[in-house]
């Protein structure tokens, strides 16, 4: 009996659909927010709002096919639809400021609820949250609706504190990035649950990149050092993708038990 239970164990975290977290995790998720922040700001600047947001929802959507279409984790495959969730989530957070003029401070609040609404959904139906769980269909949508909730949320609330707070793209990028120390420390010396601890810095990677990405890519007028968010786009990607290739050859990607994460 306990063979099986072992085997049926390792079975299903072979069909894990999310890679193992790791150093490389962390740095490659930041990597992509700050390429999410940078790519929705040039392609809405650049082209016509409209097509851009169009153009943005269809590559997200045709990300999304290819991961849900393999039966079990591939590097490139899942980091594509997390640079896509990350432009596209851009995206969403801008629209409801640009286009229908919502103020930062409520649409941070509005996607905090709607985050809050699918981990309590997720979690009723699936009972965990944790991400190397996610073996079956139904908990890897909820993983993604989680994703994408989380990307627009740390868009709304990075150009809160960076606009409407006034600290600027740099300030915030600093005030997030010491935020996210504090799940760390909270797990590693006063017990915090590591489910809890690892969607709260999940959910911090987003305004750490974003903001040292429009840091450096945006115009001196907003506080940046103008290198041109295209610019900025494309070196992201070229180390996005070193780092996804160096993921693969080492296997670090493949994923592992949840105590080992």
């Amino acid at each position: 009996m306990t063979t099986r239970m072992d085997a049926e164990h390792h079975f299903r975290h072979a069909l894990t659909k999310v890679p193992q977290v790791t150093a490389a995790f962390w740095i490659t998720k930041v990597m992509t927010t700050g390429m999410g922040e940078t790519t929705s700001d040039y392609l809405v600047h650049r082209y016509d709002p409209i097509l851009a947001v169009a153009l943005g929802g269809m590559g997200l959507a045709a990300a999304l096919i290819l991961q849900l279409s393999t039966g079990r984790y591939r590097g490139w495959m899942y980091w594509l639809a997390v640079v896509m969730v990350g432009v596209f989530g851009t995206m969403a957070a801008d629209g409801l400021h640009v286009e229908l003029g919502v103020p930062y401070v409520a649409s941070t609040i509005f996607y905090a609820a709607v985050l809050a609404v699918i981990f309590v959904a997720w979690y009723r139906s699936e009972g965990t949250l944790a991400i190397h769980s996610i073996f079956t269909r139904r908990r890897e949508l909820f993983y993604w609706a989680t994703v994408l909730a989380t990307f627009a949320l740390g868009t709304a609330a990075g150009d809160m504190t960076a606009t409407t707070l006034h600290l600027g793209y740099f300030v915030s990028g600093v005030l997030f990035t010491v935020a996210i120390a504090i799940p760390a420390i909270m797990r590693r010396w006063f017990g915090l649950n590591e489910v809890l601890a690892f969607w709260c810095a999940y959910i911090l990677t987003r305004p750490v990149g974003a903001s040292f990405a429009d840091w450096v890519g945006v115009s001196h007028q907003r506080g940046g050092l103008d290198l041109g968010t295209g610019l900025v786009s494309l070196v992201l990607l070229a180390l996005i993708v070193c780092m996804v290739a160096g993921m693969t050859l080492r296997r670090e990607g493949v994923a592992v038990a949840p105590s080992a994460a």
